[in-house]
Order: structure tokens, then sequence, then C-alpha cells
């Protein structure tokens, strides 16, 4: 879909997934945040309201992020230019967490006005409905050229 395509207003629904304790742990060792929110049950249920560890708010986002979503994943993507997110509720393993886009705006590029950049309002949210972030994210859309 190209630039010219998308229409301001339009939404798009992701497929789901699952946070396991693994998808936790091994962000962990990637990202190098071994906090205890993350890490340790007991310490979470000793010092906050939740009932063990949760899902790092930026793996959380990369999920979300990487969830097919049939409609846009037919974008012409040219560059990925910025993100912003909001977390709002823990996620915790078990948790399935969904993604939706809505097209906030749009505007041409002055060199090239078949492309242009596009921003989604962004929502994830959890097997219960639960708004767990919300954001948005900006792309560089493709035209036919």
């Amino acid at each position: 879909m190209t630039f010219d395509e998308i229409e301001v207003g339009a939404e798009y629904h992701s497929a789901g997934r699952t946070i396991t304790e693994t998808d936790i742990i091994n962000f962990a060792g990637l990202s190098g945040d071994f906090n205890s929110l993350h890490t340790d049950d007991q310490w979470v249920r000793d010092n906050t309201d939740y009932p063990g560890r949760i899902a790092h708010g930026l793996l959380v986002h990369a999920i979300g992020e990487g969830l097919r979503c049939k409609s846009l994943d037919e974008w012409k993507i040219l560059a990925f230019l910025e993100t912003q997110r909001r977390m709002l509720l823990p996620v915790l393993p078990g948790d399935r967490i969904s993604q939706t886009y809505k097209v906030a705006w749009k505007k041409p590029s002055s060199k090239q006005p078949t492309r242009g950049v596009v921003e989604v309002e962004v929502t994830i949210v959890n097997q219960r409905g639960e708004i767990v972030q919300t954001g948005h994210n900006r792309y560089m859309i493709g035209g036919c050229e």
C-alpha cells in the first residue's frame, strides 16, 4: 500500500500473542535490564501490588510492533522514524496482547510528493481488553514511483 492509498482514520488490528516468562528472561539478558520487577517474583510480591514479575515495558512495545497485522504489513514502509509509548498497566506472564493502529495524520514529502510521513496512534490491550500501552509511531511511506 502506497502513501496515496493510506486513509486518515483507518484502523488496523494485529494478531495476538501470549507473553511468557521465557520472553521476560530472554529480554532481560538481551537488554541487560535485570531489575527485580522483571526477575524476582518474591521481591515483586513484597514491594508492589503485583502478583509476581512483570514484563519490561520495552519488551511489550517490541512484541507489539512484531505482531502480524496483515493490512499494515502491506504498507510500503521505507523508514520507522519515531515511536513513543506510555506504559499504563503491567503485563504479566500469561497475558495475551494485541495492538491496534489508527492513522492519525499524513503529510506528503515536499521533495517527493508521492511519498510522505504517516503517524499512527497505537493501543496495546491485554486479553481482558484493558489498555496496557498507548502511543504513536511515525513512518516514511513510499509511493508508486
